[in-house]
């Protein structure tokens, strides 16, 4: 296996930490709003431990059942960071458990999201730790490579690159491209007020709903 099969670039241009904060509290719903509802990873990745988490994305990349190169992205984040991990969606070999999801905890790390399996899940469920993965399995990983750290990576059918802000919730993941996010928050708080004043419509009298007779007319329905 050679040098070129291995690509790691120890840090990356992370994102201001007000626009991240501008996310944090935000319904995924909402900032999936903002983004034509095309920004959620596959509902395949759920939560296994806390399911709140965000941050901006440091990458990996590594085939199917092995975790070399995670152990080596694990000396190079920084708190705050969310792992985003493609697996090449390795369900049957889990690519960290409970030792390593409590390292990552340690480290102060906002998350870590894979498109394959884990295992410990009890473990991490009582950790209060932000875990979304695809699968649990006992199987451990190889350490063998090759992989990547910190270059654009596919999770969950959606592009991630270094710096993306991560947003999870209980209903699951959403990639923020960088270079998108201060619109899309602009966007996501305009949503945000429209609902406001739907509750409020709700507790006195009822949602406005004057647009559903056109539409049926439009399609040919009345």
């Amino acid at each position: 296996m050679g040098k070129t099969n291995f690509r790691i670039r120890r840090d990356f241009d992370r994102p201001d930490p007000a626009l991240v904060e501008l996310f944090r509290s935000a319904p995924a719903v909402n900032i999936d709003d903002a983004m034509g509802d095309m920004a959620s990873m596959s509902s395949k990745i759920r939560p296994y431990g806390l399911p709140q988490m965000t941050g901006p994305a440091f990458t990996i990349k590594m085939p199917y059942g092995d975790n070399l190169l995670l152990h080596k992205a694990i000396s190079l984040v920084k708190p705050g960071d969310v792992l985003v991990i493609q697996s090449g969606e390795s369900v049957d070999r889990a690519i960290f458990g409970g030792l390593l999801t409590r390292e990552m905890q340690a480290l102060g790390l906002a998350g870590v999201v894979v498109d394959g399996a884990i295992r410990d899940a009890e473990e991490i469920a009582g950790l209060g730790f932000p875990v979304y993965a695809a699968a649990t399995s006992p199987n451990g990983p190889y350490k063998n490579g090759p992989g990547e750290v910190n270059y654009p990576v596919a999770v969950g059918g959606q592009a991630v690159c270094p710096g993306d802000i991560i947003r999870g919730d209980g209903d699951g993941v959403l990639v923020i491209p960088r270079d998108a996010a201060e619109q899309v928050a602009e966007d996501m708080h305009q949503i945000v007020a429209k609902e406001a004043r739907m509750l409020e419509q709700i507790t006195t009298s009822r949602l406005d709903r004057s647009w559903v007779d056109p539409k049926l007319e439009a399609l040919g329905i009345l």
